[in-house]
């Protein structure tokens, strides 16, 4: 056993064996049925949901809202988003000295990123008329919003803190929305993209849990002997 993993507690080690595998795998195919639904059965037109949710979006479309959507459209995409971002959060991961946490977030990153490609290649479905950005190919799942939510939840396992999940969860709505905003998607595709993202991130988590847990153990006692060594220099 690995130091980490000798430093985790006894739930991050039986991780693996339970629910994560089982509610992982069941987003992830659960992003790959929603996709058939809406392909298939719509013949790859909008459902209704999705044709309601866009006739509403167009109808209240403003510069107000136009400038963050394309802000969140530059920084969940391109070579800004996919590469970018992904390796400032890995540095910063790496530099706190947490190596298996870093190869776990660029491994959900990557992971999740050709899922989406997997999927947009099997469905092929249409994007929508009215978009105000130029995208590939595919419309389901989205792209932007897969890659929000493999970030958002690798993060609040890396860094189990409330205000990470809140500040997780409040891009991944955001970039939602302003996928749909500017047209680039419908609506179940970023509840695609939500469910695939989030699932791998989940799924990839069980093997590597009881190490990451046992990671921030070891940070912890790392900081508190800093501390302690500060305070017994500060009282001689």
């Amino acid at each position: 056993m690995s130091k980490p993993e000798r430093a985790a507690d006894p739930a991050a080690r039986r991780v693996s064996r339970r629910w994560p595998v089982i509610s992982g795998l069941s987003a992830v195919a659960l992003a790959a049925l929603l996709g058939l639904v809406v392909v298939v059965r719509a013949n790859g037109l909008a459902a209704e949901i999705d044709s309601e949710w866009m006739g509403e979006i167009i109808e209240h479309r403003s510069p107000i809202w136009e400038i963050p959507s394309l802000f969140m459209n530059a920084l969940g995409g391109g070579l800004f988003g996919v590469l970018v971002v992904p390796l400032v959060v890995t540095l910063v991961i790496v530099l706190i000295k947490r190596p298996w946490a870093a190869g776990y977030y660029v491994g959900a990153t990557v992971l999740s990123a050709a899922g989406v490609q997997v999927l947009k290649q099997v469905f092929g479905r249409a994007r929508p008329e009215d978009m105000l950005v130029t995208s590939d190919f595919g419309s389901f799942p989205s792209g932007h919003v897969a890659n929000a939510a493999t970030m958002m939840v690798c993060l609040f396992i890396i860094f189990p803190r409330l205000w990470v999940a809140l500040a997780g969860a409040a891009y991944t709505i955001v970039m939602l929305l302003s996928r749909t905003y500017l047209g680039a998607h419908w609506l179940t595709d970023t509840i695609g993209g939500l469910l695939l993202g989030a699932g791998v991130a989940i799924v990839l988590w069980a093997p590597v849990a009881a190490k990451l847990n046992g990671e921030r153990e070891i940070a912890a006692r790392r900081r508190l002997e800093r501390e302690r060594q500060r305070q017994t220099k500060e009282a001689r």
